[in-house]
């Protein structure tokens, strides 16, 4: 999952990025109101972690600005203003949940999970393709019911196919998918975690399988749909 950290306290954005990081999670990092609603037009987010006390725009403003234009990502917000007239203008700009600080981290990561989950009925906490199952909230993966030990990165990667399967996933999808914003596009960095990932896949499975498509990005599917013309399936950025 890809998450926005909105903070302008170095210590506490490094603090949650790096524990996200560790959890398996996509981190994006903004110091402030104006770069975190650039960010979210940008890219999609599964969750917005926002600070309220924000420098150039404050995070009510930032959630009443993307609520405005549409967009429903759920938004955590974090302050250490735990005022009821706080609170519930935070909830009246748009915000799903209220996080004071301090706080234990495993608080955060529960109340995330809870948001994700509430997100919408394509939000599945279990994924399956074939003989694969992804967990999400626990990250584990297992083949026809024996685990397959991965990497946060691999596991990433597979939660992605799994929910475009049989479609061709761009190369520039999965670095703004799986990797932060500030990964450098030239590097070969996802054709070596996907042929990781691949060789896992083959060791434990005939039956599923993520063929490279020439020019264009991967695919995971069944052997017997990889005569079909994969390309007219590309799935783009943008959706």
């Amino acid at each position: 999952m890809k998450v926005l950290v909105v903070e302008d306290d170095r210590k506490v954005a490094g603090f949650i990025e790096q524990g996200l990081k560790e959890e398996g999670y996509t981190v994006d990092v903004a110091p402030d109101g104006e770069e975190a609603t650039v960010l979210a037009h940008v890219y999609e987010y599964d969750v917005i972690l926002l600070d309220v006390m924000l420098p150039k725009k404050n995070g009510f403003q930032v959630a009443m600005e993307l609520r405005r234009e549409g967009r429903n990502t759920p938004i955590l917000m974090l302050t250490s203003r735990d005022a009821v007239e706080d609170v519930v203008r935070g909830l009246d700009a748009g915000a799903d949940d209220y996080l004071p600080k301090p706080f234990k981290f495993e608080e955060l990561l529960a109340r995330m999970r809870a948001l994700t989950r509430r997100g919408g009925a394509e939000r599945l906490d279990v994924l399956h393709y074939g003989t694969v199952t992804l967990d999400r909230l626990r990250h584990q993966v297992s083949i026809d019911g024996a685990p397959l030990d991965l990497t946060a990165k691999e596991f990433q990667l597979l939660e992605y196919f799994m929910l475009h399967p049989e479609e061709v996933v761009r190369r520039t999808t999965l670095l703004e998918k799986v990797w932060d914003m500030h990964f450098d596009p030239e590097s070969n960095v996802v054709d070596v975690h996907v042929g990781n990932l691949r060789r896992k896949l083959q060791h434990h499975t005939v039956s599923e399988r993520i063929d490279t498509v020439r020019g264009v990005g991967f695919c995971l599917r069944h052997p017997e749909h990889a005569d079909a013309d994969p390309t007219s399936r590309a799935h783009s950025a943008e959706q």
